[in-house]
């Protein structure tokens, strides 16, 4: 019997020795930050966003084909602010399944919304083979620790016609603008919020944050490892230079 081979895991960067020393302990740290940040993480990202905020996050919804009715499941939920937008156009918090490591996001998300959760990574969803009609993403794709484990799990659970959404963020192409981004991230916030927000998880969270985008890989990557996955006609739409929408549909 022949076996298929399965794809080489491709990491959306590589390991940031300053955060942690091997790729092994990526999973046990992110958890780990995102659970000491997930009683800020409303107030962080209303910050961070830049004004790509709950108007975003439903416009893609849309573009990616969500309707009234329709199936919905989110991974790294956090605290549901892309899950939020899905309700409001499924008309269902029943439809909207969400999906975390961090047990700490999903507590806050259970309070926010009251949806369906699981804990658990995006590279091994405890769902059934398509149950989904949407898989959405919101800015976390930088925090898996393989594409196309990801993309072949996404794939998976989605029905014959349904679609990814991936919302994500990459650093600007001019040096000033990449300047620009890493001050107001690792300087800015944590100056002028890390007093009301928990000064050290901020400062953290922001740091690796910027490391994560500096070093993603590029877009030609990640649409290379959702077509390896079964994606078709998988896109990149860009805007204001770094504000990254990436759909794929599952034939």
């Amino acid at each position: 019997m022949t076996r298929t081979a399965v794809p080489e895991p491709v990491e959306p960067h590589p390991v940031l020795s300053r955060f942690y020393r091997e790729e092994a302990q990526r999973p046990s740290f992110v958890r780990r930050l995102f659970n000491e940040t997930a009683p800020y993480y409303d107030e962080i990202n209303g910050i961070f966003s830049l004004g790509s905020g709950a108007r975003h996050r439903r416009r893609w919804l849309v573009k990616a084909g969500l309707q009234k009715g329709q199936r919905v499941v989110d991974v790294a939920v956090g605290t549901g602010l892309v899950a939020r937008e899905a309700v409001a156009i499924t008309g269902s918090h029943r439809d909207v399944i969400g999906v975390d490591v961090s047990e700490a996001m999903l507590a806050v998300a259970q309070r926010n919304l009251g949806i369906p959760l699981v804990q658990g990574a995006a590279e091994n969803l405890a769902l059934a083979d398509e149950c989904a009609d949407i898989v959405s993403m919101g800015f976390a794709l930088r925090h898996v620790s393989n594409l196309s484990g990801t993309f072949r799990e996404f794939h998976r659970v989605l029905r014959r016609g349904g679609a990814a959404l991936i919302l994500e963020i990459g650093a600007p192409s001019g040096p000033l603008r990449r300047k620009l981004l890493a001050t107001y991230l690792r300087r800015i916030i944590p100056f002028c919020y890390g007093r009301t927000l928990g000064k050290a998880p901020t400062q953290r969270l922001m740091e690796y944050y910027w490391e994560t985008i500096e070093n993603c890989v590029p877009a030609s990557v990640i649409l290379e490892a959702m077509c390896g996955a079964g994606f078709d006609d998988a896109q990149c739409h860009v805007e204001f230079g770094m504000f990254c929408s990436y759909i794929g549909h599952k034939p």
